[in-house]
């Protein structure tokens, strides 16, 4: 079976860019006739950079590697929980359920039921793209991809001889450079702060600031709202649950998600109570609309579809099985009809950005962690999650198929991100052709 890029690369321009339009109409369709000048704004945002595009065409990704060889997958590891949008932006610091700050992977939107490898090709091709942003050489490129994917594989390996992985956790006192940086930085946010950001205080207590982006809702929204939040109430893990104080509604407001991975996306904000009376201790929840997993579109296994109620549901069973201590506030519900994802806006968040990393070293000792932050979420899981959708090992799943070919599929995975990323920066050509002149329907 010829690789993806051998395919890409013998299409006529013509042909890929109508595979392309056709890509992120399939995924943003809705949204295009019902808030096209959301999708107007992405698109602008993807336009800037081929990293940009290709962390905005998850879709297409997946469109690519539906037709994609997978030479390391066998009928166990072509189904494991993956994250879906593993790209190099897509890992940050929190403060998990256990109260301790860490650095691991984010953004569980598009997680879904696949291929491993699909996690680690589109970490490897994001890596091309940040390293040939960043001018490095073709070498240097290499280099950091190879490094991943190496930190990747040794974890495997040693989750594999564990009888324990759970407790395993980039933190403060095991890491250095740049990611202990990062983690040090987030110690200093505050609680306080973020409210004092997203919040005023009227008459002795708070509510939420209305801006052009966020603006109130009407009563019988409100009580739609509450109706779902009573309904994501009972979707919280028991061992989790708060006093009843804590889920006390104080204020309701709504916006439109605007970033690159959320755009025209409906997005309640709710401010609650909190554990006690005191305005410091107010607790803000997102409510967002959960949309279609990329990955789903191309898996069609109907016992992964019919697994889930909702892509609320979705996000949050997926994020517990890849992620140690999630979020004790996550959950999910219905409203209108739509699948919503709930959790805390949280003061403790904090991005990786790389614009300010570029010496080779500073940029190695990361991607070491971001292999082994790959590997945790392929091989750990919550303490409440109680799917029933992967019901084996997979730490030792993956490292089966990776024992004795772990060189081998370092040198696919170098191979890959390295001639994927440059399909993404020609394919980020035609986009930007196909978008300023209106081939795309509704812009």
């Amino acid at each position: 079976m010829a690789s993806v890029v051998d395919s890409i690369r013998s299409e006529s321009p013509e042909k890929r860019q109508k595979f392309i339009i056709e890509a992120l109409v399939g995924a943003f369709g809705d949204l295009l006739k019902t808030v096209p000048d959301a999708i107007r704004g992405k698109f602008r945002k993807m336009a800037a950079s081929a990293f940009a595009f290709y962390r905005g065409s998850a879709a297409l990704f997946y469109a690519d590697m539906a037709r994609d060889d997978e030479a390391f997958t066998d009928d166990k590891t072509s189904r494991i929980w993956i994250q879906g949008d593993l790209h190099a932006e897509n890992f940050g610091t929190y403060m998990n359920s256990a109260g301790m700050f860490v650095f691991d992977v984010n953004d569980f939107d598009e997680a879904y039921v696949g291929p491993f490898t699909w996690d680690v090709k589109r970490l490897a091709a994001s890596l091309a793209l940040i390293g040939y942003q960043k001018a490095l050489s073709d070498a240097e490129i290499r280099e950091m991809i190879a490094t991943a994917a190496r930190s990747y594989v040794a974890q495997v390996k040693q989750f594999a001889k564990s009888a324990e992985t759970s407790n395993f956790a980039l933190v403060v006192a095991n890491t250095s450079g740049k990611l202990t940086e990062l983690l040090q930085q987030t110690r200093l946010s505050t609680r306080v702060s973020l409210l004092d950001r997203l919040t005023t205080i009227e008459n002795y207590d708070r509510r939420i600031t209305l801006t052009k982006h966020t603006q109130a809702v009407d009563k019988k929204t409100r009580s739609n709202v509450e109706k779902a939040f009573q309904q994501y109430l009972e979707t919280i893990p028991p061992k989790k649950r708060m006093s009843g104080l804590s889920y006390t509604i104080k204020d309701v407001a709504m916006s439109r998600g605007f970033g690159i991975g959320s755009a025209g996306v409906r997005v309640f904000t709710l401010l609650l109570e909190g554990p006690t009376q005191a305005l410091e201790n107010d607790i803000i929840l997102s409510m967002k609309q959960a949309r279609t997993a990329a990955p789903s579109r191309v898996i069609t296994d109907k016992n992964i579809h019919q697994y889930f109620k909702h892509n609320g549901h979705r996000t949050v069973v997926s994020q517990r099985a890849l992620q140690a201590h999630a979020d004790p506030w996550l959950g999910y519900t219905m409203l209108d009809g739509e699948g919503q994802l709930v959790a805390e806006v949280s003061p403790y968040e904090g991005e990786l950005e790389w614009d300010d990393i570029n010496k080779m070293d500073d940029i190695l000792e990361l991607l070491r962690y971001l292999g082994q932050a790959t590997a945790k979420v392929h091989c750990t899981a919550d303490v409440d999650s109680d799917q029933t959708l992967v019901p084996f090992s997979t730490d030792q799943a993956i490292q089966k198929v990776l024992a004795g070919r772990e060189e081998a599929f370092v040198k696919a995975m170098v191979d890959f991100g390295e001639q994927y990323g440059a399909a993404a920066r020609d394919d980020h050509r035609l986009f930007v052709d196909a978008f300023r002149n209106h081939l795309f329907p509704g812009l």
